[in-house]
């Protein structure tokens, strides 16, 4: 892998985490549209390293009062999120250790990959559109939580999102835009770090795996997570999610054209 090809994945990985267009199926489908050398599902952990150092950068004050609200139980309205957030990261992980070995083969599949984006581009197009988007983030319940968390499970299939499929069932369950979005990216920390601590021994015994590329890629997606991080929570405070919708059909499509004439 050189420099550029590491940026540009970098670059993917750290706008995708945030966005709802799928990182997972852009770190796919990037080498495979322009004929690179596919780094592997290590390498995409790696890159989601680096998104987890900007979630947790961007949103440190966050997590430092929901730690010091979980001490007191549900007490606090930062107490609950916290264990809110630790119930909701259970089906996800659950989800990525039952099918890892699908994740690394079958589901990151080309065709698959493009009827996953277009498919959940509609669900979050008619979430968007559908949903109530009356309670904030301080106020999310239990249930909501809960049903949030099952859906990111469905995040292990590349091209669903993590982020589009929670956000969307935010949505759905009556949370606003920005309520969404934020429990959204509080969710990714504990899902990308269970990830990581499973596959980090991988990483170090690959001979030559952190190299200067590497080190590159997982800086770049850091730094542009944080970006997409800040620029999402301002946008959806007075604009809804449809570029990203169109965005998502249109990948969609060009993917299975390609796949096609392939």
């Amino acid at each position: 892998m050189t420099i550029w090809q590491a940026v540009v994945l970098g670059l993917v990985q750290g706008l995708g985490e945030f966005l709802p267009i799928s990182s997972s199926a852009h770190l796919v489908l990037v080498p495979w549209l322009f004929r690179w050398p596919d780094p592997g599902l290590a390498f995409d952990v790696a890159l989601h390293l680096g998104t987890l150092v900007a979630v947790v950068a961007y949103f440190w004050r966050d997590w430092l009062k929901l730690f010091l609200g979980a001490c007191k139980g549900f007490r606090t309205k930062e107490g609950r999120l916290f264990w809110y957030l630790v119930l909701a990261s259970l089906p996800g992980a659950a989800a990525g250790y039952l099918l890892e070995d699908y994740a690394e083969t079958v589901f990151r599949t080309p065709a698959l990959i493009a009827v996953m984006l277009i498919l959940m581009g509609m669900v979050l197009y008619l979430a968007d559109r559908k949903g109530k988007k009356k309670t904030d983030i301080g106020r999310v319940t239990l249930w909501q939580s809960l049903l949030i968390g099952i859906s990111q499970a469905l995040a292990i299939i590349p091209g669903v999102s993590r982020s589009g499929i929670t956000m969307t069932t935010g949505l759905i369950t009556g949370l606003t835009r920005e309520g969404a979005a934020r429990f959204s990216f509080l969710l990714s920390a504990p899902i990308i770090f269970g990830a990581g601590v499973v596959k980090m021994p991988e990483l170090l015994t690959q001979p030559g795996m952190i190299d200067a590329p590497f080190l590159v890629g997982v800086l770049v997606s850091a730094l542009s997570g944080v970006a997409s991080i800040g620029f999402l929570l301002r946008y959806v405070q007075t604009k809804d999610y449809l570029p990203f919708v169109w965005y998502r059909f249109l990948l969609g499509a060009v993917v299975l054209l390609v796949a096609l004439l392939r």
